[in-house]
């Protein structure tokens, strides 16, 4: 196990290095530039000072000459850069927002999982029931709803309309260290993602218990007499759960994708918010570092569901 480790995160290095590359190219070759964040403040520049200033930035050099000293200075020196914004260290930057994009992402998939998973594990026990339709249809339905729009309606509903929840932030004024205040602030994002999340986490379990359900062993445990409840949750759960693992994995790009929509659309300040707002500003060595480190979050994700999938399931060993 420690080998295959050891080679996949070699192997991740290059894929990295794939992105960063990627990455830096489609901001180089896009049209525009930093300096239309002082355009942006009502501060016209001349020609002399807009080539000053992109000379200031190191922005009078190709994009790729650009690149390779921005991939210097994170070899040599662990740095993403500064912020074009501000000045500040991007990694400083980053390192102030993760937090709260990662509180959002485990609570919304804690949630996600208490209700898509028993939803799922009762609709296969019910197959072609009503309760099955019923619950198929739901999750058909959620499915297709775009995650912007769907938080644009709760915020409408129950921030602007009922006022039982705020729009935007994480907390009130003067609660700053209140939990409870905070998953107030946090409950509209959280739902967003749930409802989003959940159609795909209910058909899964669904599909898998239903395949479990028809395993030989699963008979075997009927003819023995035992009760339904005790072939469902005692023999047939634990090996329906096991697939749960490697799908936390494979659903993190889409956990991190959808939390940084939700953040922009909430006022959440995480990276996402950071991310789409450095994007608007032209600010390059922000963007890099927050594609740089969700790159590395996926592959982390991943990597860890392998894992738990080695762990849960005796029969499986990578070499």
């Amino acid at each position: 196990m420690t080998a295959y480790i050891v080679r996949r995160v070699a192997g991740a290095l290059p894929l990295l290095l794939f992105v960063s590359f990627v990455s830096y190219a489609l901001m180089g070759l896009a049209p525009g530039g930093p300096a239309g964040i002082l355009a942006q403040q009502g501060r016209a520049l001349s020609p002399a000072a807009r080539a000053a200033f992109a000379a200031s930035l190191g922005l009078d050099k190709p994009w790729y000459v650009q690149y390779f000293y921005w991939l210097k200075e994170l070899v040599l020196h662990g740095s993403l850069g500064r912020s074009f914004v501000d000045g500040r260290p991007v990694l400083e930057r980053i390192a102030e927002k993760m937090p709260v994009t990662l509180e959002l992402i485990v609570l919304a998939t804690i949630l996600t999982l208490a209700i898509a998973l028993p939803l799922g594990i009762a609709a296969a026990a019910k197959r072609n029931s009503a309760f099955d339709v019923g619950a198929t249809a739901l999750a058909f339905t959620a499915y297709g709803v775009p995650i912007f729009w769907l938080g644009i309606v709760l915020i409408d509903l129950f921030a602007v309309k009922l006022r039982w929840f705020p729009s935007s932030g994480v907390s009130s004024l003067g609660r700053e260290g209140d939990p409870l205040d905070r998953l107030w602030h946090l409950a509209l994002p959280i739902v967003t993602l749930t409802v989003v999340g959940f159609a795909s986490w209910m058909r899964y379990e669904r599909a898998t218990m239903i395949d479990v359900l028809g395993q030989p062993y699963i008979r075997t445990a009927r003819s023995k007499g035992l009760s339904e409840r005790s072939v469902l949750y005692t023999h047939a759960l634990r090996n329906a759960l096991i697939p749960i693992a490697t799908l936390l994995g494979l659903s993190l790009p889409a956990l991190v994708g959808g939390a940084y929509f939700v953040e922009y659309v909430f006022s959440v300040p995480g990276m996402g918010y950071l991310g789409l707002n450095a994007v608007f500003q032209r600010d390059y060595p922000t963007v890099m570092g927050i594609t740089l480190i969700s790159a590395a979050l996926v592959i982390a994700g991943n990597l860890l569901a392998d894992i738990s999938y080695a762990l849960l399931d005796p029969r499986v060993r990578y070499e």
